[in-house]
């Protein structure tokens, strides 16, 4: 309805602002930064799954993420991590008596993630995040069905928790679920759900000047 769009495009606008902004920052004031931020990648493995509000049955798929971060620290406690990731996600869904229908959605995904830094390496974190969609493939049986079906960006909340050693190497766990519709007509609603395990490495330098 008219109040499900109306909402979905002003959390698109706010979230393309934020993420932008902080890009934004990051390059005018990026010597600054470099004294307080920890510059790394990472990659893992997706779990995936779309949700349909007309349909319950559907299997999941696994692909892979991978791409950088930034993590920029407010203070001993707290820090920002945005991320430029390329998240292969989709699932299979069973209709009866029509077959499976496998689809595979291809994004560039910008989470924003907010942290909260434990004495012992590990970190909760949560945030905000808009997928590009980069391609999608549907098709059923050895039949390719039309690929025009799901918007340019998605909205979701990741949240999760990660450990970072004094080396740079870590791990995290996330879950990531969607607020907006990714289909491109009104029913049946979609939003993409997403488990992943990441590992990260962060480079040295600004490790090095903060523990001097």
């Amino acid at each position: 309805n008219s109040d499900f769009y109306g909402v979905e495009s002003f959390i698109k606008w706010a979230i393309m602002k934020k993420t932008f902004f902080i890009l934004l920052s990051v390059v005018t004031f990026q010597n600054s930064l470099a004294q307080t931020a920890d510059f790394g990648v990472k990659g893992g493995i997706n779990i995936s799954n779309l949700h349909y509000s007309d349909q319950s049955t559907t299997n999941k798929r696994i692909g892979l993420h991978f791409g950088m971060l930034a993590q920029i620290h407010a203070s001993s406690k707290w820090a920002i991590q945005p991320e430029f990731l390329y998240s292969l996600e989709g699932n299979s869904a069973i209709l009866i008596p029509e077959g499976t229908i496998y689809t595979k959605l291809n994004y560039l995904a910008v989470p924003v993630l907010v942290q909260y830094l434990l004495n012992n390496g590990f970190r909760l974190e949560g945030g905000a995040q808009i997928g590009f969609l980069l391609s999608a493939k549907t098709k059923r049986r050895n039949t390719r069905l039309t690929d025009n079906n799901f918007k340019s960006t998605a909205i979701s909340i990741p949240i999760g928790v990660g450990y970072a050693s004094a080396s740079g190497f870590g791990l995290d766990v996330r879950y990531s679920f969607g607020l907006t519709n990714i289909n491109n007509e009104s029913k049946p609603i979609i939003q993409s759900i997403v488990f992943q395990l990441g590992a990260f490495y962060t480079f040295p330098n600004a490790r090095i000047r903060r523990n001097r």
